[in-house]
């Protein structure tokens, strides 16, 4: 069963455009990004699927012209099946195996822009850095992540529940009843993550213990893949400094902490290739002084965040009795799984057609020692982000921030309803969406 993604959307949009170029769904691997092209299949008369590494031999024919005429006709030729412009939705998928067929979409935009091509790839950033030159300015990327907590209420036919979280905000809250339903699904959406297949297999039956043996699976698969990421890399290095992503979470990375036998520069190039794989998201330290915020920053302190919640929480071993029923809301950031939430959302409910940078401001110092979660950058402003795991606490960090960037308001996030401090906006944790609307 297919649920609707954000994607879709944008997807459909591309099919309608006269400007047309050949798009490059990008995104880590099973996060939905074939399903989604199959989706959109059902307004083509034809669908031609292509996948390099299930089919290698197909590889050959990308080995000599690259003309798109004399491609689509050796395809057509092999594959048994019409490929039309207007009529046929052709898909490479796997894209990574094939670096000619990814040099090949600058031609097809270049000649025949009037085809409906869509590439995609689990590892298709490393195949990216390969190539001498690729075709900037021809070729439409779109990125996609796993399911965000809209999609998920979705998929659970809860969509109405979503309509009215988005339609709430600080002058117009949410009733308390329909608040703690919202925080209750959150917790449900922080254990099962945004995983398609983990997704698919909790609204069978509303069974986390389904969605758990389906994120051990995933976990499993996830790192059997890593001996494709890099040859003079170990599998085994990889690994461990994922297991160091998770078991960091909520603070500054340090790479001696990873494990005595990986120096600081294996454990930073292994590290690059989690990044690059779609797996981890780098938040960078910035002064904050001004915009943009990448003009200031210090790249050796960052923190990281892994790309789903579900398979932090597996591998963190988070008890979910616990988790679900103890009134100690504090358990809901146990290892930063409130702040590593609200990082995928606003990637998530961002524009899909960049990737967006994640900062956070600390401020070192032995008498007033601060730290502010998020710092983002809205037109000319820049909006400080500190997010709770419950709405406690005196807000000092936020505070000391307002006052020596002299910036109107501050953002709070935890599992209280809107409400508003003199500078301080309190949103809900569940209101990302609604705060980047407004």
């Amino acid at each position: 069963m297919y649920f609707n993604r954000l994607i879709d959307s944008y997807l459909d949009e591309w099919r309608s455009s006269a400007e047309r170029k050949p798009l490059l769904l990008r995104g880590a691997r099973q996060v939905g990004k074939s399903s989604a092209v199959k989706n959109l299949a059902q307004h083509f008369d034809n669908y031609v699927e292509i996948n390099f590494e299930e089919n290698p031999g197909l590889i050959e024919l990308f080995e000599g012209d690259l003309n798109p005429q004399f491609l689509i006709q050796n395809l057509s030729v092999f594959l048994n099946q019409e490929i039309i412009p207007q009529k046929t939705l052709l898909f490479f998928d796997e894209i990574q195996a094939c670096p000619r067929a990814l040099a090949s979409l600058r031609f097809f935009y270049e000649k025949m822009p009037e085809l409906h091509l869509v590439a995609a790839g689990s590892l298709l950033e490393f195949a990216l850095t390969e190539l001498p030159t690729f075709g900037v300015g021809r070729i439409k990327s779109l990125f996609m992540y796993p399911f965000s907590f809209d999609e998920f209420l979705d998929a659970l036919g809860e969509d109405k529940l979503a309509k009215a979280k988005n339609s709430a905000n600080i002058d117009n809250p949410l009733q308390a009843a329909i608040h703690q339903k919202l925080n209750d699904f959150l917790k449900v959406y922080l254990l099962v993550g945004g995983m398609p297949e983990a997704v698919s297999a909790y609204t069978k039956n509303q069974s986390l213990l389904s969605a758990q043996q389906v994120l051990d699976d995933l976990i499993v698969s996830i790192k059997a893949d890593f001996v494709k990421y890099k040859k003079r890399v170990p599998a085994a290095r990889i690994s461990e400094i994922f297991d160091s992503v998770i078991s960091q979470s909520g603070g500054k990375f340090v790479y001696s902490k990873v494990g005595q036998n990986i120096n600081h520069g294996q454990a930073k190039e292994t590290l690059e290739l989690l990044i690059e794989a779609g797996l981890v998201y780098p938040v960078t330290h910035t002064s904050a002084n001004g915009i943009p915020l990448g003009a200031e920053i210090n790249p050796k302190k960052r923190k990281m965040i892994l790309y789903d919640t579900g398979i932090f929480q597996r591998i963190l071993g988070l008890n979910i009795s616990d988790f679900l029923f103890d009134t100690d809301t504090s358990l809901i950031n146990k290892g930063a799984i409130a702040e590593q939430f609200w990082a995928l959302e606003y990637l998530k409910n961002n524009s899909p057609f960049q990737t967006q940078n994640l900062y956070y401001w600390h401020r070192e110092n032995p008498n007033a020692n601060a730290e502010l979660d998020y710092v983002i950058q809205k037109g000319s402003e820049i909006l400080p982000i500190e997010v709770k795991s419950s709405g406690k606490g005196s807000m000092q960090s936020l505070r000391q921030f307002l006052t020596e960037k002299n910036t109107p308001f501050g953002y709070r996030f935890s599992l209280e309803n809107y409400s508003e401090y003199q500078q301080i906006k309190s949103y809900p944790l569940y209101g990302v969406k609604a705060f980047l609307k407004e």
